[in-house]
């Protein structure tokens, strides 16, 4: 698609001030910065790191290393110390480029060896500056032509357990994957706002590289206390995000109604103004695609936002897959709850043992110097992807767990926590859910409560011993729950019991527990505050 150079592309506010960069600007930047890498005496084939929180100079680089034949080794801000230097070591990555960070001591720690280039704000010191490479470099002219099989980046997955992996992404890999976006943005103008962490390959692949093929506009969000602020200035007209941020946003319009108060009303005849005044306040007056990834969402959140007028397309892909491989989009009432169906060039298949297989242009080859996890990622051909699922009535695939989530009771009964695990989160009081088990008589749901209703009243209590008796009847005897225990703390990714997308890590969650509920046994309501 032929695009106006001189059209905005991306949106950095610096300071809650805004800076835009037209498609030519980011060109010219990206070959200066190309440039910059070949006269330190990088070479083609080179590992070049980014450390940063998501900005404008995050995409620059990533297209002046490609620029350059280089290979990008993205790398999350809140990786530790240790996940910083196995990625580096095990990349060789020779440089990296280091922008704004909210702790840099791991960075500073784990990179002390390694050449630095510095985005344009408070970092660690470097050896060399962003805005000089721009001011003193020419704009490189021949850029490299790499070919489909040529490696463009090494994404080390985040993972719930274990160290990560490097997967191998090609520019093939990538550039089919793209593909699979067609029904997802609109042919004339899109708008988004960059929040989810570039090192991921959803974001990557659905966002910057979404933006390679379409008409598409970036903003940044500048920090977490400008989100809101920054989703409204943005005006999107695409949304992506994980359960855990829909379940915010849901949090944020009952701290203005409760829903008891609010569903009456837009079943009323101001029902259709009701939900546009709601969406507009979200941040959401033009966005036209929703959609949601990363991990299960509740089927009942799913349809509380399809009553104000949001229909939420879920996703699936993995880092392995190059980006996206399933998807409700366009949306379909009747695949509610689904993946949807497999987006082009991808073939989806269940094993024997209910294993989803998938094969495709964009699934990856090959972990880096690891061939025996590679070995064991394939099956003739098809990528294993550790998740459990299900074909319905209308096509659509529905993902029922991960295979190793599952545990095994004192009873020698076996439990999947995932399905049981969406619903307990119909209750809305309900933020955060993890339903843990091994080796105790019967399962138990370890909760976070929003911050609303997180404080022990006899309303919510009432509340929570309804959900528990009405789910507890809709469970097999084994997979009943014997408490629905209310823990103290958010899981965040600070504390180690979020992945860097919002993930359970459930191998934390249930080490930090573990004790307590062995040694209380709970059964009903529990608050942790009370033991």
């Amino acid at each position: 698609m032929k695009l106006n150079p001189d059209q905005p592309y991306l949106h950095q506010p610096v300071d809650s001030l805004w800076n835009t960069y037209s498609f030519k600007d980011v060109d010219t930047m990206a070959r200066k910065i190309a440039t910059g890498l070949l006269d330190q005496g990088y070479q083609r084939g080179d590992r070049i790191a980014i450390l940063a929180k998501n900005c404008a100079e995050w995409i620059v680089a990533d297209l002046a290393i490609m620029m350059a034949g280089m290979i990008s080794i993205p790398i999350y801000t809140t990786a530790s110390v240790d996940t910083i230097k196995h990625t580096i070591s095990h990349s060789g990555a020779t440089a990296i480029f280091m922008g704004k960070l909210d702790d840099t001591r791991a960075a500073e720690e784990a990179c002390r060896d390694l050449k630095k280039i510095a985005f344009p704000y408070p970092t660690v010191e470097s050896e060399f500056n962003w805005n000089h490479w721009l001011e003193n470099y020419a704009p490189l002219m021949n850029i490299d032509n790499p070919a489909s099989d040529n490696t463009l980046t090494i994404v080390y997955t985040s993972g719930s357990t274990g160290v990560p992996k490097g997967v191998v992404l090609t520019h093939g890999h990538l550039a089919a994957g793209v593909q699979g976006l067609d029904d997802f943005y609109s042919a004339s103008h899109n708008r988004l706002l960059s929040y989810l962490p570039m090192a991921h390959i959803a974001e990557r692949a659905l966002v910057f590289m979404g933006s390679v093929y379409n008409p598409l506009e970036i903003f940044f969000n500048e920090s977490l206390n400008t989100f809101a602020q920054d989703l409204h200035h943005a005006q999107v007209t695409v949304f992506l995000a994980v359960p855990r941020i829909w379940t915010k946003l849901q949090s944020q319009v009952f701290a203005t109604l409760k829903d008891a108060d609010l569903q009456p009303l837009l079943v009323s005849n101001q029902g259709a103004m009701i939900a546009a005044q709601i969406r507009e306040k979200l941040g959401f007056k033009h966005c036209k695609r929703f959609a949601s990834g990363a991990a299960p969402i509740a089927p009942s959140l799913l349809e509380w936002f399809g009553r104000i007028g949001i229909d939420i397309s879920e996703g699936f892909g993995m880092t392995e897959t190059g980006g996206l491989v399933c998807s409700n989009s366009p949306f379909f009432k009747e695949r509610l709850g689904s993946i949807g169906t497999p987006v082009k060039g991808v073939e989806m298949k269940l094993s024997d043992q209910g294993e989803i297989f998938v094969r495709g242009a964009s699934v990856f080859n090959e972990y880096y110097q690891n061939p025996k996890a590679t070995q064991e990622t394939f099956d003739q051909g098809w990528l294993k992807t550790g998740d459990r699922g299900v074909v319905d009535e209308n096509g659509a695939w529905r993902i029922t767990g991960r295979l190793k989530e599952q545990f095994k009771t004192a009873k020698g009964k076996y439990v999947a926590p995932v399905p049981i695990e969406l619903l307990v989160s119909e209750n809305t009081d309900i933020e955060q859910v993890c339903v843990t088990g091994s080796g105790m008589p019967q399962p138990v749901a370890l909760v976070v409560l929003n911050a609303e209703n997180g404080h022990k009243n006899q309303a919510v209590v009432d509340r929570l011993n309804g959900s528990l008796d009405k789910l507890n009847g809709e469970l097999e005897s084994h997979e009943r729950l014997a408490a629905l225990f209310v823990v103290e703390t958010p899981w965040t990714i600070e504390n180690e019991l979020l992945t860097a997308t919002m993930k359970l890590k459930r191998d934390n969650i249930e080490r930090r527990y573990r004790e307590v509920l062995m040694s209380t046994n709970p059964s009903g309501v529990v608050w942790e505050a009370d033991i």
